[in-house]
């Protein structure tokens, strides 16, 4: 392998839903608050589905798993870091109290689809992108992902 194979980061997020709000984590970035799905990097040994429970519960204390795939996005941040994120849906019957676990989370938030949309101070351009793409009709079964161990 040379030192310049592409080696992107990859990355799950979780839209979870309840009561038509949203819930989204707010943490420092450069010092100031910046909104985000639930979402972190996959660890060493771990599946995408595992990856997704374990970030949902490090950032906001929640116990669900995700539903169904909305989206597989590739991105370049600004400073040349390639993402691959995979986003998931997770519907909720009601908005369950959050305690983040990760020092990194300053706070939980259940927001409306548009205040999510229109918010300056987003983690990344594709924090909208899958808020607008939740609110699209089509899903992809968590039956796509195979993983062999």
């Amino acid at each position: 392998m040379s030192d310049d194979q592409y080696k992107p980061h990859v990355t799950m997020a979780c839209v979870v839903q309840a009561e038509n709000r949203f819930l989204m984590v707010e943490e420092r970035i450069h010092g100031l608050p910046t909104l985000n799905q639930p979402a972190g990097h996959l660890e060493a040994y771990e599946t995408l589905l595992e990856g997704a429970q374990r970030e949902l519960w490090e950032e906001t204390g929640i116990h669900a798993a995700p539903q169904s795939l909305l989206q597989i996005y590739q991105w370049i941040a600004s400073d040349g870091t390639p993402f691959i994120r995979f986003t998931f849906a997770i519907d909720l019957p009601e908005m369950p109290e959050t305690m983040p676990h990760d020092s990194d989370i300053d706070r939980c938030l259940w927001l409306t689809a548009e205040e999510i949309i229109h918010a300056p101070n987003l983690r990344s351009p594709l924090v909208r992108e899958s808020m607008i793409r939740y609110l699209q009709p089509e899903r992809y079964p968590l039956s796509i992902l195979e993983n062999f161990r």
